[in-house]
């Protein structure tokens, strides 16, 4: 046996070994040591297998040893042909052996011959032989299983949630997915669609129809693993007589224990790496997001390795909710640990989440489709601009004895110190580097002016609108939290700051507050309420901070999507009637900044200073890294006061960090590695000399970093950074206003969509080629117009292209439509044709109609009682909802029927009832 062979064995062995498998040779063998043993070098019918594997002393399965490198595809064929060559009186499961592994020791191939359609999979070490006799006893496979579901029970579940799990809208949906064996499906379901509800659902049937044994659950922050927790709780399903956790035990993990009766685990995966490497967890560790947390850092955790106390076996379905970037870098090897098919949930897929899961999109419920079907509301862009944030501003220094506020960043404690010289700074380093509180409050001011007179024009002006304020930081939101309080002329209790950093109140009853409680007003957040957690009556998100990532992003203005019932709405907004609507204050360019969804998945964001530090010390020699790091220093350095300094140069030996950032320039730069050339072998150096002059400047600049003194104290000084307070630039508003670029785009497309179907739908085609007066229109015209201006891909609602045309041209339009009345959308195609020159209610059109035609028919001899005119008007009021009435309406709606129905209006018209239907009819829709 070759040494790479022999590698692979050793690797094998220790493998099984760690999994709970007792080894032997074939001279030593005893079937019954253990309940799982695995013979090496067994003699079967076409020869020798490389391990034979008994479960309660009968042979069960077979591994095919392979060196590292050898790819495995094929080597399932070979190994094939041993599992049907039993020696005649071997003790055995069934006649053909049930399980079929091929590993190389660092690759490793499973299949269960059992399984309808056998297929090899990856997995990352072997199962434990109690697993493999569970198996074994059970009548079929969970994959047999999952072929053989019974029918969806549909009730409680939107159309969307239906479609997620058993398919439609031409999406295979998840359980067919996992019926056809694979390994990864992605859902997309906006945000405010229900998608943990969704999960709910479809984990019951995995449990109790599949006969799933555990589920894991992952999620982005620990206190939505709280939110999902409560969902399991509240979750009823269809038919059953319990509650799902009355049924089932779910855990959320606080601790590194699994509880092994656990059918359903929450948790970060952060905790789950932790637990895997058996390593502490600290606390804020599963409180910051994710999304942008780990694309913003190039780090690289250390590999897993098999752990017994988790085996791979663990769980059968991943779900992780929600998918960001993270999920298929950083901690990709934590989903792939498990033998388990991974379930996507995703309101913004990108197309790293997408070739992820293999391009497998089980369903799909877009964002605009959510807003035409009513589950969420649409936004509107408010952009503010001041002078400070576009073009930031200058500290000067020159004031004789002057001095400038300068807070510690860790312990806030300020001081005053004199500037060497004018500190300018731009926009982005507000709140980096420079606060500005003049800024802050310029928005603010802002804000708190226009929010009744132009962003909620129908309210009081006694309830602020709920509103959610995104910070850069924690520092930062500090800042606004207190500048909010000043600038509203409110207490404490109006506006809170909720960070996993807020030591005072509890940040999960703080946004219990926020969600059911008129108090607090407004919120301000880093990233603990940026995905995922569930506030409803938010109707105003300002961003205080710009954003990189695309999917973050899109989550973040997910907090203002979800719809509300009035009541529930009214409970902590007084004046307000119905959500329709959320805001979007920008005041950085947050809707206008490339977003780096589009960036390919291989692409290193920018490495972090103390990744940088690490890898130097770690051997990293490269120019990239060593100018990068070379460029932090020197930046670090200008920050820094005398007595930092000096801690520094203690520590390396009289090095402040300028000297450490020249000494890796030097060792980089050609010019300075020709002069030390020259001066240690003159100008006729050799390559072999040169390259050891060169290596010699390169470890001198980095050896100071070998020291974990010097790491640990750069690290800490670089914590504490300060931040001057610009309290003497002030700050004026350029310019507050909605962004129009929506509202034309909009607009754009609905008289695009009439041009296209003016030929194809019943109501345009009335409507464009018929004159007024002649545009006799029917329900079900309309209803199908309205239909097919929400399809996909427009999405097109009355509400939004209303409030466009209101947007671009005010003077034009007067009031809003109403809610859920098709007929709405007759006054929106006739204004964009041109035929008329307002854009007003259809109920006001149809009520000037009306007192036209009841004019008419004075003057023409016909004069009606208050009791017939009390029947016209109701009449009247339901053309105008439906554009059209018949006999049977008259016994249906309530407003007709109440009044006696058809009877009764037919005794009051007397014979010019038909008559006089039909011609209220043509005065008020035609």
């Amino acid at each position: 046996m070759s040494a790479p062979e022999e590698l692979a064995r050793e690797n094998i062995d220790g493998l099984l070994s760690a999994a709970g498998w007792v080894l032997q040779d074939r001279d030593a063998f005893d079937r019954s040591a253990s309940l799982g043993v695995a013979v090496r070098e067994f003699p079967l019918s076409t020869g020798f297998c490389d391990y034979l594997l008994f479960i309660d002393g009968k042979a069960a399965g077979v591994i095919e040893a392979k060196k590292t490198g050898v790819t495995l595809s094929g080597v399932a064929d070979q190994s094939g042909k041993y599992m049907g060559a039993l020696p005649e009186h071997l003790a055995r499961w069934h006649d053909q052996l049930v399980f079929d592994y091929e590993s190389t020791g660092e690759e490793t191939f499973f299949r269960n011959m059992r399984d309808p359609k056998p297929r090899s999979r990856r997995l990352f070490a072997f199962h434990r032989p109690e697993t493999l006799r569970e198996w074994l006893l059970q009548p079929d496979t969970l994959r047999g299983r999952l072929r053989s579901m019974p029918a969806l029970v549909e009730t409680g579940l939107r159309d969307c949630q239906i479609e997620a799990i058993k398919g439609g809208n031409g999406h295979k949906g998840l359980e067919p997915s996992l019926a056809e064996d694979q390994p990864r499906s992605l859902i997309q379901l906006a945000t405010g669609a229900g998608k943990t509800f969704t999960a709910c659902s479809f984990s019951y049937r995995l449990i109790k129809e599949a006969g799933a044994k555990r589920i894991l659950f992952l999620v982005d922050r620990n206190n939505l693993g709280d939110q999902t927790l409560k969902e399991f709780q509240n979750f009823h399903p269809p038919g059953a007589a319990n509650r799902f956790t009355d049924t089932y035990i779910v855990q959320h993990l606080h601790s590194h224990r699994l509880d092994p009766d656990a059918k359903v685990v929450i948790t970060t995966i952060q905790r789950l790496y932790s637990m895997l490497r058996g390593k502490d967890l600290e606390p804020e560790d599963e409180e910051e997001s994710a999304f942008e947390k780990w694309e913003r850092q190039d780090i690289e955790q250390p590999p897993l390795e098999y752990n017994p106390e988790i085996p791979i076996e663990m769980f059968d379905f991943i779900v992780t909710d929600e998918c960001h970037r993270s999920i298929y870098g950083l901690w990709r090897q934590v989903l792939e640990y498990f033998d388990a098919s991974i379930i996507g949930l995703t309101a913004t897929p990108s197309k790293h989440t997408l070739g992820f899961f293999n391009q497998n999109l089980v369903a799909e419920y877009p964002y605009e489709r959510s807003v035409a079907d009513g589950v969420n509301v649409g936004y509107e862009v408010y952009r503010i601009r001041t002078r400070v944030t576009e073009e930031g501003g200058t500290v000067e220094s020159d004031a004789p004895g002057f001095q400038v506020p300068v807070r510690d960043k860790r312990t806030r404690k300020v001081r005053y110190e004199n500037l060497d010289a004018d500190l300018d700074y731009q926009g982005k380093d507000l709140d980096r580097s420079v606060v500005n509180p003049n800024q802050i409050r310029t928005v603010l001011q802002t804000y708190k002016d226009r929010v009744f007179s132009e962003l909620f024009t129908d309210r009081t002006g006694e309830w602020l609108p709920k509103t959610l304020i995104f910070a850069k930081d924690d520092a930062h939101a500090e800042e606004i939290v207190h500048a909010v309080r000043e600038v509203f002329g409110e207490g404490n209790d109006f506006a809170k700051k909720i960070t996993y950093r807020n030591t005072g109140e509890k940040p999960k009853e703080m946004i219990k507050a926020f969600r059911v409680d008129p108090f607090p007003r407004i919120a301000v957040t880093v990233d603990m309420v940026a995905t995922g957690t569930d506030i409803k009556p938010v109707e105003v998100l300002i961003f205080m901070r710009d954003v990189k990532s695309e999917g973050y992003y899109e989550q973040m203005k997910g907090r203002g999507v979800r719809t509300i019932p009035d009541s529930d709405l009214k409970a902590v907004t007084p004046d307000a009637k119905t959500k329709t609507r959320f805001i979007l204050i920008d005041a950085v360019g947050v809707s206008e900044t490339k977003k780096n969804a589009s960036q390919p998945i291989e692409r290193k964001p920018t490495v972090s200073f103390e990744a940088l530090l690490e890898q130097i010390a770690m051997g990293r020699r490269d120019e990239d890294a060593m100018s990068s790091l070379a460029a932090r220093l020197a930046a670090l350095d200008r920050k820094l006061g005398d007595e930092d300094r000096a801690r520094i140069a203690e520590a390396t030996g009289g090095k402040t960090p300028r000297d450490l950032a020249n000494a890796l320039l030097d060792a980089i730069d050609p010019d300075k590695q020709l002069e030390a050339i020259e001066a240690t072998h003159g100008p006729m150096a050799t390559p072999e000399q040169e390259s050891t002059v060169v290596k010699h400047m390169t470890k001198t600049a980095c050896q100071p970093f070998d020291k974990p003194t010097v790491r640990n104290l750069l690290k800490d000084i670089k914590q504490k950074t300060d931040i001057v307070i610009d309290e003497i630039t002030t700050d004026e508003l350029l310019s507050a206003d909605f962004d129009l670029k929506r509202a034309e785009e909009t607009v754009t497309s609905f008289r695009q969509f009439i041009e296209d179907n003016r030929d194809e739908l019943t109501a345009l085609q009335i409507l464009y080629n018929q004159p007024q007066g002649k545009q006799r229109l029917t329900y079900a015209a309309i209803r199908e117009l309205v239909q097919r201006m929400t399809d996909p891909p427009l999405y097109l609602t009355t509400a939004n292209v209303w409030q466009a045309y209101k947007r671009l041209d005010a003077a034009k339009v007067r009031g809003a439509p109403v809610d859920d009345q098709l007929t709405e959308v007759i006054s929106l195609v006739r204004f964009a044709l041109g035929q008329v020159d307002t854009l007003e209610p259809f109920a006001a059109v149809v009520e000037q109609r009306f007192n036209l035609w009841m004019g008419r028919e004075k003057k023409g001899g016909r004069d009606y009682t208050t009791e017939q005119e009390e029947w016209l008007r109701a009449i009247a009021a339901f053309i105008a909802a439906n554009a059209e009435i018949a006999p049977a309406d008259f016994q249906e709606v309530p407003s007709l029927a109440d009044k006696g129905g058809i009877l009764k209006a037919r005794q009051l018209f007397v014979s010019r009832f038909d008559e006089t239907l039909d011609e209220l009819q043509t005065a008020l829709v035609a």
